[in-house]
């Protein structure tokens, strides 16, 4: 295990390549920011945005994916007040036991800034089956749920013979994701990332799960993309300015409500980010003990690249913060669930990577590798 030499970014994300100085991909992405013709690109954007308009069928330009957070909320004020284009927002929403009051709110602000939306509600009872073997499985309880979230959209798209699809930032640029079939603003191919899998929930299927209850999990065939013409793309890959930081700046503005957590409760130095539901905090965890980082990680890493922060500031807050999760919410995922909290960590500690993690004299792990 290394850490980028420019911001914090581990080498231990599924998929990312530092290069030979040791600088991760997003790093070496938001190094050329400044060199980019962003006329040309936005002159690219247009061109989209005319393809949205003239294979229109029933009045919809496009669809965007919604949750009512700070990225969808940017997205769709974008489309249809910088593009001009008729958005359909497409949310697919959590089990009403999952979706908290902050979430449904959010949802409900975006809709009121002057939205047409249709919500796909999973069946709450599959999705609570899915979960617990997403997390027993993978280690990662919001596999299938992302699974439907990525779904919705092209499935409503081909339904509604809708011809382009508006997704936020292209993980590869973001993250160093490199399995999202792209580093441009082509989406076509993000099914194929590590957590979708391309897009076949069949692995999550059990004697209680069968086929007819993940339709909505089941991302549409190439065959079927293709023959609707389906265009996707990133958004952000065409917005100079495209960050978390900006987009929770502007939407704040436009209504979003955002966290009062402390950030040692739920592993998030800022709390704008993932409302809608509190599991994220523990998945977050998950993900610290399977790489080694969290969401603080991605969070300050990025802070680092737009010149928000130095690195010296970003490791405090990555040491203070990251993987932290509070008691409470470990609590409600396996009340949620149906497991006790003993078998939640035995699963828990089975998918911690040894070759990054060592028990110290105190009989508490710490990473092998110091970040500094």
């Amino acid at each position: 295990m290394r850490y980028c030499k420019k911001c914090v970014q581990p080498d231990t994300r599924p998929s990312i390549v530092f290069d030979e100085a040791g600088v991760c991909p997003p790093c070496r992405f938001a190094a050329e920011n400044e060199k980019i013709d962003w006329a040309a690109r936005r002159r690219e954007l247009e061109k989209i945005a005319a393809f949205g308009r003239e294979h229109n069928v029933f009045g919809y330009d496009c669809i965007v994916g919604v949750s009512g957070g700070k990225d969808s909320l940017r997205q769709s004020l974008f489309v249809r007040d910088e593009l001009g284009l008729k958005p359909l927002l497409v949310s697919c929403t959590y089990p009403p036991e999952q979706l908290t009051e902050r979430g449904a709110a959010n949802l409900a602000n975006l809709i009121s800034l002057g939205f047409d939306c249709i919500s796909v509600s999973p069946d709450p009872q599959v999705s609570k089956k899915l979960m617990r073997q997403s997390f027993l499985k993978y280690g990662n309880l919001c596999k299938a749920a992302e699974m439907a979230l990525y779904a919705s959209a092209p499935k409503i798209a081909i339904a509604y013979h809708i011809p382009l699809v508006v997704l936020g930032e292209n993980d590869a640029i973001a993250f160093g994701s490199m399995d999202v079939g792209s580093v441009t603003g082509d989406a076509n191919g993000m099914k194929n990332c590590h957590t979708l899998e391309g897009g076949n929930p069949d692995k999550l299927l059990t004697a209680e799960i069968t086929e007819q209850d993940v339709f909505l999990y089941r991302y549409p065939s190439d065959e079927e993309m293709e023959w609707a013409k389906l265009k996707i793309i990133f958004l952000g890959y065409y917005i100079k300015d495209f960050t978390r930081f900006k987009n929770a700046e502007l939407a704040i503005e436009r209504g979003l409500t955002i966290r009062q957590d402390p950030p040692e409760d739920i592993g998030d130095a800022y709390g704008f980010e993932a409302l809608d539901d509190d599991f994220v905090a523990v998945n977050q965890m998950l993900k610290y003990l399977k790489f080694g980082f969290g969401k603080v990680t991605d969070q300050v890493s990025e802070a680092v690249r737009f010149k928000l922060m130095d690195r010296p500031a970003a490791i405090e807050l990555v040491k203070k913060y990251d993987g932290k999760c509070a008691d409470r919410f470990v609590k409600r995922f396996c009340n949620y669930i149906g497991i006790t909290e003993d078998k939640f960590w035995e699963v828990a500690e089975a998918y911690r990577d040894k070759d990054i993690w060592e028990k110290g004299q105190d009989g508490n792990f710490k990473l092998k590798v110091s970040l500094a």
